[in-house]
């Protein structure tokens, strides 16, 4: 009985510790830090929400991830606790001097798996993380800040060709855009431009006690994956942007008229799509047909 419960303590110091309310609070106070709406910080403070992430993020030991936004480092550290290799992507200098440390003291077998960054997500470059450019392929997992989560998530899609999935904690609200589908009411850009590059879903809802502050709006997850066919033509990418764009300028707007001047008549024939449909009817694939057709 005692060599088991030796093991499992063995095990457990291995693995390191994650933080709870009262961890996450002393960081704090050691630091002076306190959550800011500039950043849109809300630090999860509950184990059990971060344990979630990570599974559903399906990541493996010695997966390389990336996460933005790591905040005092209770995602950081249930991460590492599942063997990846992590780099984190900090915008906040005193969040990001800090996070080390914490690492150290709660899973020091992880400190050579982790490296932080200071940086703003959205100014990221192949240069910033050559051990991510790098890697055959990565994983994003990160606990957003709200106003900027769908930037950020465009942005390292288009930047980053072997970022192929994703586990995100987003506003449930962004949630359901991202994975909205063709013609329902929270269809939008996001949607379509996130369906450019693969398929994604909710993977859970998350309630507001367990951030530090509760923020007042609903939180969920998104689970995405890129499709096998990495599309790398950055024109033809920008082109079909701009057309999708134009096409939710003003909702309910038929194609005809919202893309006036940007596809002729022959190109709707050539493309099999009928010109008084709306835009928040056309999946990612037909507007895509509709810039070829314009091409020919």
């Amino acid at each position: 009985m005692d060599g088991i419960k030796l093991t499992q303590n063995n095990i457990s110091e291995q693995e390191g510790s994650l933080l709870g309310a009262a961890d996450i609070r002393r960081i704090a106070a050691e630091e002076g830090i306190t959550p800011t709406k500039k950043f849109g910080q809300n630090f999860v403070i509950d184990p059990g929400t971060v344990k979630k992430i990570v599974t559903a993020s399906k990541i493996n030991s010695n997966d390389f991830v990336m996460e933005v936004g790591p905040g005092l480092g209770s995602l950081t550290l249930a991460i590492l606790q599942a063997g990846a290799n992590l780099t984190a992507v900090e915008i906040d200098p005193p969040l990001a001097k800090r996070l080390p440390s914490t690492v150290k003291e709660f899973m020091p077998n992880a400190l050579e798996r982790f490296n932080v960054i200071l940086k703003d997500a959205l100014e990221l470059n192949a240069q910033d993380v050559p051990n991510l450019a790098n890697a055959q392929h990565f994983t994003l997992v990160a606990n957003l800040p709200y106003n900027v989560a769908t930037p950020i998530i465009l942005t390292l899609l288009e930047k980053f060709n072997n970022l192929t999935s994703f586990l995100v904690m987003v506003q449930k609200e962004v949630a359901d855009r991202l994975c909205a589908q063709p013609g329902t009411k929270t269809y939008g850009t996001p949607s379509v431009k996130l369906a450019w590059y693969g398929e994604s879903q909710k993977a859970g809802l998350i309630g507001r006690n367990v951030f530090w502050p509760a923020p007042n709006v609903d939180s969920a997850l998104v689970y995405f994956e890129r499709n096998n066919e990495i599309r790398e033509d950055e024109q033809e990418r920008e082109k079909v942007f701009k057309i999708i764009d134009a096409a939710f300028q003003q909702r309910r707007k038929t194609l005809h008229s919202a893309l006036k001047g940007i596809i002729s008549n022959e190109s709707y024939d050539i493309a099999g799509i009928d010109p008084t449909r709306r835009g928040e009817t056309l999946t990612c694939a037909e507007f895509l047909a509709l810039y070829k057709a314009s091409q020919i």
